[in-house]
């Protein structure tokens, strides 16, 4: 018996569709970054599911209040045979997702771990200095 190991849809490919379905053309990179976040009473938690990335390619920065992840994974991996791909689902480039953090939080207060495909960042919560504002004198004319 022999079988072909080809997904079908409708008993047709549907190239076409899959390609659009793609996080390039959706816009919607959280779904390549799935995210929990959980509020504790001193910290937030953040837990980023990257299976497939490297310590090395994921970088996170702040700026203007907002915590960035980005992360980058690509396929130059050699081929020992050669073919070609009949169904490509996992995703290969670079992503990021920001979180607002507040103006308060400095890149030292964050702590981030990577293990198993899934990056934790803990975040403090800190009060934002709340500038009051200053008196100002309006002037009478005669």
């Amino acid at each position: 018996m022999n079988m072909m190991m080809i997904p079908r849809r409708r008993n047709e490919f549907d190239w076409l569709g899959d390609m659009f379905k793609d996080p390039f053309f959706t816009g919607d990179e959280s779904k390549i970054m799935k995210t929990d976040i959980q509020e504790k009473k001193d910290k937030y938690l953040i837990d980023i599911d990257l299976p497939g990335y490297e310590k090395e390619n994921i970088q996170l920065e702040i700026e203007d209040g907002y915590l960035t992840v980005h992360a980058n994974i690509n396929s130059n991996k050699e081929e020992k045979e050669e073919g070609k791909f009949v169904r490509k689902e996992r995703y290969v480039g670079s992503s990021s997702r920001s979180f607002y953090v507040g103006e308060e939080i400095e890149s030292q207060d964050i702590k981030a771990s990577f293990k198993n495909g899934t990056l934790q960042i803990e975040v403090p919560k800190k009060e934002e200095k709340k500038q009051l504002p200053e008196k100002k004198y309006i002037s009478i004319d005669d």
